[in-house]
């Protein structure tokens, strides 16, 4: 029986569920696509939608129902608080984590820190990427935007926009040519990512040793790490991945440094702090309680 995988129907979806097949053995493996929610509905902005898993309820629904064997995701959409029937089970090696900003050579201005002329039109749905934008160039105008990467460059290649900001994650993955369009990737100091971004969530029923025997090779322990960390700082403050809240860990000498953000889309106020430890789960628990500490709790 060849192992079923779940994805999504977008290109950077396909390419992940591509890339794990590859893995175990593409002569094993057959790809199921799902359509989801936000595959669904497409102009309604994420901050507007509610609930959560936007992007995952349907695929975990049919790992409950038996459609599928193992569901890849992309980390970043999957809430922390999945069925318990259902486990994270491997998580391999991540890709770039970092955001980036893609925009039209005629807006370009040396200015510091973003290169952009000023009052430029930025396409973003995430409230996250918009309350640091806004907190970095108050006169930037954020203008949602929807749908695959392929989506987003058209928008900004027919010029409905000055700017767009991707993950570099999948810019890399799909090996994109971005023509006259330039490239800007933010420092994590300036800009913190998306809890999890950049990396992969292999998903699976709970009782399914078989498939874990086979299929645990692929996880990558640094990697493990950061994202059980930065997950469980998002958990401390409600498991959503729509919320105005990055976070960064890096695994070093058997270590774990975690930063974490969170920022008030209306006021811009900035709730933002860092701790290391050894324990992911723990150390999460203990950063989102020191923002909550200074107040962060009150603007989410």
């Amino acid at each position: 029986m060849k192992i079923k995988i779940g994805t999504r129907g977008s290109k950077l979806a396909l390419w992940q569920a591509n890339y794990i097949a590859t893995l175990i053995g593409q002569e094993k493996t057959e790809i199921k696509i799902i359509k989801t929610e936000g595959d669904q509905i497409k102009n309604v902005s994420f901050n507007k939608m509610e609930g959560k898993g936007f992007f995952t309820k349907e695929i975990e629904l049919a790992l409950l129902e038996r459609k599928i064997d193992l569901a890849v995701h992309s980390l970043k959409d999957l809430p922390t608080d999945s069925p318990a029937e259902l486990k994270l089970a491997v998580i391999p090696k991540r890709e770039s984590p970092a955001d980036i900003l893609i925009y039209r050579a005629e807006k370009a201005a040396k200015n510091y820190p973003l290169p952009l002329k000023k009052g430029a039109v930025i396409g973003t749905s995430s409230i996250r990427r918009l309350s640091q934008l806004k907190n970095i160039d108050s006169t930037l105008k954020i203008e949602p935007l929807r749908g695959n990467i392929n989506t987003r460059l058209k928008k900004i290649e027919d010029g409905f926009f000055d700017g767009i900001i991707l993950a570099e994650a999948g810019l890399k993955r799909l090996d994109l040519n971005l023509g006259s369009l330039l490239k800007y990737v933010f420092s994590y100091d300036l800009f913190l990512p998306a809890p999890g971004q950049g990396a992969l969530g292999l998903q699976i029923r709970e009782e399914d040793d078989q498939l874990y025997e086979k299929i645990k090779g692929l996880n990558h322990l640094p990697t493990e790490k950061e994202a059980k960390a930065e997950r469980s700082f998002l958990h401390n403050f409600g498991g959503g991945c729509h919320l105005p809240l990055g976070a960064l860990a890096l695994y070093r000498n058997n270590k774990i440094f975690l930063e974490g953000l969170v920022i008030s889309p209306e006021t811009g106020q900035v709730f933002r702090a860092k701790e290391e430890g050894k324990d992911p789960k723990e150390l999460g628990a203990r950063l989102a309680q020191i923002l909550k500490k200074q107040g962060a709790k009150a603007i989410l």
